[in-house]
């Protein structure tokens, strides 16, 4: 890269483009992930992040920009260097007649310095079905061996594409167990999720990408800052009744007298704001013997933040990729082998 690399980056990436034909995918994207860092890299259909994560993957070529991975350029790295990258795609399929431990054992003879096999199983709670048959697992076992595949390796850095698509809530929440896992074993993680809990719940950072462009990155809360999105204590005023001090910033919406105050960013910091404008606002209530009723506290939700970012969805203009993939259907798939 035109500057040193820096040693505490496991992604750097700038001004990545990449067209297909006419179709222009990527329009000069900056991205960089610390190293032990977990980020989310959210983004409508279409808006380039599967081409974006298959460069730094070293599986597609970019048209221009600088990248490095573990301080290499994906388009030129050594074999040694693909032993660092973990991958769980989103669609993979074992060897069905092989057992859980015959396939990660198989997976690690692929790597010089792979983790033992039998401590991966144990990692992803495989280790009571470790002598199944892949064939005869539940598609949450399954995905656990995806996941296994990906760490037999020791990887320092892995790629989690929708690691939790179709799976029940249940299912979900042991998944985010085991991605949270791989922050104390020290690994760097670049997750994608359509799941917005999801990707609050487990990454530290939200790089949010749409229409082939980097359109915000940062904490869940420092994103709702970005858009003004405001919190809301709202209830049923009665006009029989006394008003509220009016410092409080509240105001009537409609007929029926849904009474409001819209908190945002610039009012004050954050939840303190929230909590102290609601806090006045029972001590008043509770000394004037007023009723709040229908009293609701509604916070911002990163997926409303998140439609603000994408223009509710990611609404795509000319020269912009087409839904649902950014990549041509004809083009060849990533495997986990």
């Amino acid at each position: 890269m035109s500057t040193p690399n820096q040693p505490d980056l496991a992604i750097e990436v700038r001004g990545l483009t990449k067209s297909y034909g006419d179709l222009s995918v990527l329009h000069g994207i900056d991205l960089h992930v610390a190293k032990g860092e977990i980020v989310a890299f959210l983004g409508p259909n279409g808006a380039g992040k599967t081409t974006a994560i298959e460069i730094l993957e070293g599986y597609r070529s970019r048209d221009s920009g600088e990248v490095r991975v573990l301080g290499q350029d994906p388009a030129n790295a050594p074999l040694s260097w693909r032993e660092d990258i973990g991958i769980v795609v989103q669609e993979s399929e074992q060897t069905a007649e092989l057992t859980a431990a015959e396939s990660l054992a198989m997976h690690a003879g692929y790597y010089r310095n792979p983790r033992d096999p039998a401590a991966v199983l144990e990692l992803v709670g495989l280790a009571g079905s470790a002598d199944q048959r892949t064939r005869k697992l539940s598609g949450g076992q399954k995905r656990r061996l995806d996941l296994g595949m990906a760490l037999v390796g020791n990887p320092e850095l892995v790629f989690l594409d929708e690691p939790t698509t179709g799976f029940d809530p249940s299912a979900r929440r042991e998944s985010w167990g085991l991605i949270e896992a791989l922050r104390d074993l020290g690994k760097t993680v670049l997750l994608t999720t359509h799941y917005m809990d999801e990707a609050e719940q487990l990454a530290d950072r939200i790089v949010v990408i749409a229409n082939g462009r980097i359109v915000a990155g940062g904490t869940a809360a420092e994103l709702a800052a970005q858009v003004d999105a405001r919190s809301r204590v709202s209830w049923r005023h009665r006009p029989d009744q006394p008003a509220p001090p009016a410092d409080l910033g509240w105001s009537v919406l409609d007929a029926n007298e849904l009474a409001v105050l819209d908190i945002g960013p610039a009012d004050g910091a954050g939840d303190a704001e929230v909590l102290q404008r609601l806090h006045r606002l029972l001590a008043w209530a509770l000394d004037n013997g007023v009723d709040l009723p229908e009293l609701e506290v509604k916070r911002p939700t990163l997926e409303d933040v998140y439609l603000e970012l994408t223009d509710h969805g990611g609404v795509r203009g000319p020269g912009d990729p087409p839904a649902p993939s950014d990549r041509p259907a004809t083009d060849e798939k990533r495997t986990t082998a």
